[in-house]
């Protein structure tokens, strides 16, 4: 069949740069491709002998093939990226990153206010990151505070409020934490040059906020006003101390992403460090499985389009171990041999192979490796800190899930004798509720899951974990008690974040010791449902027809959807453009009704 396949399409290949794609005879989708030439590429998968099994199975499973042509081999790039981040297929690069990133952002408002937040809204305001770590915008958010005093209440600070003397200000005015806007007590020039200071203490150009504390730390000098000056020149001395011990990489280096790989077989470990005005602002690692024959140079580059987006970044400089092939003609790729550069080279790849070992160690720390006895102990000492009835010997975990707001769905993973025990895993299709809502998708599927064990008289769990906050555990409480199996087990919730326990009713949560094998089995039962979560919504978005969140919408078809994706690339894009941008490529009619379907979302 497979030969038919390629003998039907290939007359109809073009000599020209394009993207193709791969589906099986059950119209899953298996690859996503680019091509600088369509006809060469398409038919080297049937017209060469590969030395890679997976390369092989790959060609014996393909029942049809789809291609789409573009206009360039960046544009092949792009729409490829896109495309595999999207539907996910089984046979390419997949990068093990499913986490959701926080951001600092500036409200859009009078006299704007900044706090972290995990989600992103069109709605006007500045977001400035994503950043890796949390607690490390906490700990920004924390240090921006000591320097610029801006204002934390959410009053509606339009001028006419302000003029009516609408507000009083409250205790941070005398604590010195605002300079009381709400009265009128500082203009809007002053509160934004403030929010100015804060976007360069972000970016870590600390030299210019240095500077302005000196220049007005010398008019109030030359005013007598010698408290205020000693004030500023206490900052000044701890924003020098921290930029001291900041990681300063060199004063010729300005902005630059750096890049290093590791591959192992099939897993490849990917370090990225963000450089801003000589100093790194952030770092992460990211693991990526390959599935074919792909070169350390494809791998990368792959990862590289990634995290660059993610974490939007601008730098037009990218230093690498070795030559890569990127989309954008306007940046400079250096592999340096010597200096600064390389030095950061080399910090990059300490940082991949950290990593990779720190992998190795969890590996170590499953219960796989444990004798029986040690097995008991960690059960037992789960049941000690949860103040269980019965030893945990049997435990079941729930999570839902959706993709940009589709294909909502459940996972549920079950562990016997704190090992998994995949043939009781279990998908949930939801079937009663009507777009997303968490709260009504955890008591559908936890009332189907015990209500079937109930008409079955199958064993109960002596535990059961709901992924989630306290309105998810509430409703997986409620569906128990609706049939009738108050007490037969315990029910505890996980807080997405904080690995906190908490029952239902309970004020305080549990936190378990950090370094407990409690907390680490419980860690590995929350990864191992994300996982297989994770896993049925490839099947779901890639199995049956090749669609995307466009062609769900109504009055949009196929070929539609195809050209703004071939043109804006990518979802994300598309959703930030103004109705006359789409109007301009798909018509007046088109572009208002995807204009407002985003809008609504």
């Amino acid at each position: 069949m497979t030969n038919k396949v390629y003998q039907d399409i290939a007359p109809t290949l073009p000599n020209q740069p394009g993207i193709y794609k791969y589906f099986d005879a059950e119209n899953e989708l298996l690859y996503v491709g680019k091509a600088k030439n369509l006809k060469k590429r398409v038919s080297s998968y049937f017209t060469k002998t590969f030395t890679s099994y997976k390369t092989h199975e790959l060609v014996q499973r393909i029942h049809r093939i789809e291609f789409t042509i573009v206009n360039s081999e960046q544009d092949a790039f792009l729409l490829e990226n896109s495309l595999i981040k999207q539907f996910q297929p089984r046979f390419n690069i997949n990068l093990k990153d499913d986490k959701t990133y926080p951001y600092i952002v500036i409200k859009k408002e009078p006299f704007p206010r900044i706090f972290l937040t995990r989600k992103k809204y069109n709605d006007g305001s500045e977001y400035l990151g994503p950043f890796t770590s949390a607690g490390k915008v906490r700990e920004l958010i924390s240090f921006i505070k000591q320097f610029v005093p801006l204002r934390t209440c959410k009053l509606n600070l339009t001028d006419a409020n302000i003029q009516r003397k609408k507000f009083k200000v409250c205790l941070e005015y005398h604590l010195g934490n605002c300079k009381g806007p709400c009265e009128g007590l500082q203009t809007h020039e002053d509160y934004m040059s403030g929010l100015q200071q804060v976007r360069d203490i972000l970016k870590g150009n600390l030299n210019s906020v240095i500077a302005h504390f000196k220049y007005t730390m010398l008019q109030y000098a030359t005013a007598l006003e010698f408290e205020k000056a000693e004030q500023l020149k206490k900052k000044i001395d701890y924003l020098e101390n921290y930029q001291a011990k900041s990681v300063v990489v060199s004063k010729t280096i300005v902005d630059a992403d750096v890049f290093s790989i590791l591959k192992d077989e099939d897993t490849a470990y990917v370090n990225y460090l963000m450089v801003n005005n000589g100093t790194i602002v952030q770092t992460h690692t990211v693991q990526l499985e390959t599935h074919l024959e792909e070169s350390e140079q494809e791998v990368l580059g792959f990862a590289i389009s990634n995290l660059r987006e993610t974490f939007n970044s601008l730098s037009k400089e990218i230093i690498v171990p070795f030559e890569v092939e990127l989309p954008n003609n306007i940046l400079t790729i250096t592999t340096p041999k010597g200096g600064d550069k390389k030095k950061l080279l080399d910090l990059s790849l300490k940082n991949v192979n950290y990593f990779k070992e720190e992998l190795k160690k969890k590996k170590l720390l499953h219960l796989e490796e444990k004798t029986e006895t040690e097995k008991k102990e960690v059960l037992h000492e789960l049941k000690d800190y949860l103040q269980l009835q019965q030893l945990p010997v049997h435990i079941e975990c729930f999570d839902n899930s959706n993709f940009q707001g589709s294909f909502p769905v459940s996972a549920m993973v079950c562990f016997m004798n704190g090992l998994p025990s995949k043939k009781y895993y279990r998908h949930f299709n939801v079937k009663t509720v009507e777009g997303i809502n968490d709260f009504a998708t955890m008591y559908e599927v936890v009332y189907r899951r015990y209500k079937r064990l109930k008409d079955e008289a199958m064993p109960f769990p002596q535990l059961v974990i709901i992924d989630g906050g306290k309105g998810q555990l509430g409703m997986a409480l409620k569906a128990i008690n609706d049939l009738q199996l108050t007490g037969r087990f315990t029910l505890v919730g996980l807080a997405k974040n904080e690995e906190e326990i908490f029952f239902a009713g309970d004020q305080q949560s549990l936190k378990l010791p950090w370094n407990s094998n409690s907390l680490k089995l419980i860690r590995r039962i929350r990864d191992e449902v994300h996982r297989f979560g994770i896993t049925f919504h490839r099947l779901k978005r890639s199995k049956g027809t090749f669609t995307n969140e466009l062609e769900n919408i109504k009055g949009i078809g196929k070929q539609t959807a195809d050209e703004l994706l071939k043109n804006f690339k990518s979802i994300k894009n598309i959703k930030t453009k103004t109705e006359p941008e789409l109007a301009s490529l798909i018509g007046a009619a088109k572009a208002k009704i995807v204009f407002n379907h985003f809008q609504n979302k």
